[in-house]
Order: structure tokens, then sequence, then C-alpha cells
């Protein structure tokens, strides 16, 4: 169960942290094992007393299983396949390509430098400073014994605002888009953007230092009351605001490198191929283990000594148990990577016949309503481990890439009498949304009576309900002039 929640990339980490921790295991390309010439000077410190006493039974179901023969398949073809695109992040960091650009000030002392990197070292990934200024100040006096008072921090923050892209280190949405107003009205006063533009950044730069309730609020009318503009005044003054990025650093995932470059990296690909769907683990969830065979010999051997000898020796009974216990956690490891490969098709399988028309035209519309109940059924896996699976694996298809937990939703059954999904209301609840008129957007109340219209009766609470499920804000915060 734990491997099977993996999503791809934790998974490659946790059998590279076995394939570390047990020489017996090892991928089917990789070289072989370096071991020592004398068998009794093997690593046994901490071998388990338990296994001290071997028989020769013991022996030969070590010799009949043939361990080295537990190989991985994935399915027709999965070995051949190799998941598209590049999913490794870029090598220079999120904290590198900031370093570079504070290294490249001027500081009065090392002391502000130390003070930059605390700051840079505690923003999120989207450049906001996740850390209050008394807290850092704790920070630097327990990690390099700097006592520094808090409006050091801050002027040295300030500095450190001053990276690309702006707003970056901002510790509110306000700061941040200050931030990025403050520098392209630099640029204005160097000359570098037209006398109109630099008017309206003006005009934005007061709605969000002076007016920032009433701006994200959508009070209009109060705004131009307040500003004294007229509606095309302040229309231009919003669009600047709105050209902003409320995650500065975002621009820098993959660009400039992340902290970890969060690309999807799915676990199954699906083709058609002379209209017949071809479905395939992705190479990455199919690796291909095995028990080394210099061990398995090693085990060999010893069964040789204790038929030739009657006994073994204390150094070679602690060796024996140490490649007992690892071959015996090698292939459970095995067993269960093959498990953990034959739910995952099974259940995509189950998927895939259940929502056929689908993935044959892409259209949600032909979504059926499935729960994870029904493909529990179909299976006859537990309803607990269709959610491990639906909640962290992704599927490549001809119509892009998505979450297994996209597939399933609830159903209805609409004025027709045909039964539909939740996913189809709520793609027609989005289209009308987005052809709505923004000056006078669309209540729940009314979101409901063009739904009933469209063939699809349900309440307002379920309407406000799916419109939340889309990240749609209240008819008052889609208002736009």
């Amino acid at each position: 169960m734990q491997l099977l929640q993996l999503p791809v990339m934790e998974l490659e980490q946790r059998i590279k942290e076995e394939l570390e921790k047990n020489p017996t295991l090892e991928e089917a390309h990789s070289a072989e094992v370096e071991t020592p010439d004398k068998q009794e000077d093997f690593e046994t410190q901490g071998a388990d007393e338990r296994n001290s006493e071997y028989d020769d039974d013991y022996f030969q179901q070590y010799m009949e299983d043939d361990p080295g023969s537990y190989q991985q398949k994935a399915g027709a073809d999965a070995d051949e396949y190799a998941a598209p695109g590049s999913y490794t992040a870029d090598e220079t960091s999120f904290f590198e390509y900031l370093m570079d650009q504070l290294m490249g000030l001027e500081f009065e002392s090392h002391q502000e430098v130390l003070i930059g990197k605390q700051i840079i070292g505690n923003l999120n990934d989207d450049g906001y400073l996740g850390r209050t200024l008394s807290a850092m100040a704790d920070d630097l006096l327990i990690n390099y014994h700097l006592d520094v008072k808090k409006s050091e921090i801050e002027r040295v923050l300030k500095i450190v605002q001053t990276l690309e892209p702006a707003g970056l280190a901002a510790r509110d949405l306000r700061e941040c888009l200050l931030l990025q107003l403050a520098s392209k009205i630099e640029d204005g006063e160097d000359g570098d953007i037209d006398i109109m533009v630099y008017a309206d950044l003006i005009l934005a730069q007061t709605i969000v230092r002076d007016h920032f309730e009433l701006f994200t609020k959508k009070h209009y009318e109060k705004l131009r009351e307040k500003l004294e503009v007229d509606e095309d005044e302040l229309r231009d003054g919003l669009g600047e605001i709105l050209r902003l990025n409320p995650k500065p650093a975002s621009g820098l995932l993959g660009a400039a490198g992340g902290r970890a470059a969060q690309a999807i990296v799915p676990d199954f690909v699906l083709n058609t191929v002379d209209e017949k769907f071809r479905l395939q683990l992705t190479a990455r969830n199919a690796p291909d283990l095995r028990i080394n065979d210099h061990y398995q010999q090693m085990l060999a051997d010893y069964r040789r000594k204790q038929k030739e000898a009657g006994k073994l020796s204390k150094a070679q009974k602690q060796a024996a148990g140490f490649i007992r216990q690892n071959i015996d956690s090698a292939t459970w490891f095995i067993e269960a990577i093959q498990q953990r490969q034959q739910t995952l098709f099974s259940v995509m399988h189950a998927i895939l016949r259940y929502q056929e028309g689908y993935f044959k035209t892409g259209d949600t519309a032909t979504l059926r309503p499935m729960i994870l109940k029904d493909i529990a059924e179909v299976t006859g896996l537990d309803i607990s481990t269709i959610s491990r699976v639906a909640n962290s694996k992704y599927i490549q298809t001809d119509f892009g890439t998505f979450s297994l937990r996209t597939f399933f939703s609830e159903g209805m059954t609409n004025q027709e009498g045909e039964e539909v999904s939740t996913t189809q209301i709520k793609k027609v609840l989005s289209e009308i949304i987005a052809d709505e008129n923004k000056r006078k957007p669309l209540a729940d109340g009314k979101l409901q009576k063009a739904l009933a219209e469209a063939g699809y009766d349900i309440a307002r609470r379920t309407v406000a309900k799916y419109r939340e499920q889309l990240g749609l804000p209240v008819a008052r915060l889609r208002k736009e002039l």
C-alpha cells in the first residue's frame, strides 16, 4: 500500500534508497557488485543471531526458488517506452539564481550578506517571504551568533526586494504588487515607457497603496469617486494591476530553476493504434530489478561447505545470515513492485473500459458518472486501494495528461432522463460564466436558471458548490469594467 500511493518521482527515490541499502538487490542493467576475495571478510556487523543456524532445506529452498529470475514485467512493450519530455529540473536552483544577483551587489559588511542569504532562504516557491523579521533575527542568532535588530533586517530586505524579477521577498500580495509597480515606474522615469502608460502606472500605484480593499472587493464606483477619474482612466489603471504577477517566482521555475521543478510525470501512456487502445506503464514505473548473482552464488557456496564439513564456522554463519536477510528483503521488495504494477494496470484497465467513450473522443460530455465503488466492484479491490491510485496517478492521452481523479464524478439525471456526470455539468457552468456580461455577472440564482434552461435542474447551493470547485469567485468578484 505504501508503494502503491507513491507518485513516480517518489517511487524512483524509494527504489534508489532500497538499492543503496541492500547489496543483494540490483537493476538488471547495473554492473556487477564488487565484493572481497575472501567470503569470511564479508561485512556482517549486526547480523541477527536467529539466523546463525541453517539446515540443508533452507539452502535448497533458495536454490529452487532461483531469486535471480524475479524480474519486472510492465505489460506489452512497456520497457521500450520512454516517457516523452524532460522531467528533470534545471541545474541552477532558485536559491542559486537569486544568490548570483545578491553577490553582485555592494554591502557594507559580511553580516549584511548573511542576512541577505537568510532572507532568500526563507522565500517560498511563489517568491514571498515566509518568515517574520523577528523570527529571522532569532535564526541569525542561533545559526551565526549574530545579534541583529529587526531594523537591520528590514534594511537588507529592501535590498533583496530589488532583485529580479520584481515583487520578490514581499510579505503579502499588496507589497508584492507595489514592488512591481515601483519597478515599472522607475523605468518610466528613465524614459523607457510611454507617458500615457506612465500615468496609468501612477494611478495603479495609488489604487494598490491607498485603496487596496476597494480594489480587491471590486467596488469600482467607489474607486472612481475616491480617485476622481472617469471609467476609461480607471479601466486603464486596473489593467496595469492585472498585468502584474501575483506569484513573482513562478517565472523562475524551469527558466532559472525552481527549488524542485514540479513537472507531472505520467504513470500511464494511452495511445490509439488502428482504432485500438494501447495502454502502457511508463518506463520509470517499471524498473527491472533482480537479485544479484554473486550473492546467490555465495549462498550456494555456503550450502556446499555445510554439506562437506557438516557445519559452518561462526563467521560463515553470520555471513549467510546477512545474505539471507537481504535476499528476503529484496525478494519482498521486488514482489511488492510487481504487485504495484498489477494493481495499477487493473485499476486503469477498469477505468478505460468504464470511460471508453471519453478516451475515444476526448469530449467531457461523454464521461459517465463513476465513483470509487464502481471500479472497486469491477477489479475486486478495496475502495481505499482505488482511492490511493486515483489520487496520485496520471495518464497521458491524445487529449492531454490528466489525474485519474478527473474521471471520477457523481451523476444526476437531466431533464431528458439521461444520466450525466457532474463533470459535464461543471463544464456547462464554466461556459455560462465565460460567456456572461462581465459588467453584470450572473449571481448563483441566475446561474441556476441558466443551467435549468440547458437541461440541468440542480439546486442553487449545488451551483455554488460546483462554482467553488471550479475556482470561480462569486458574481461581485467577477465584475469587470
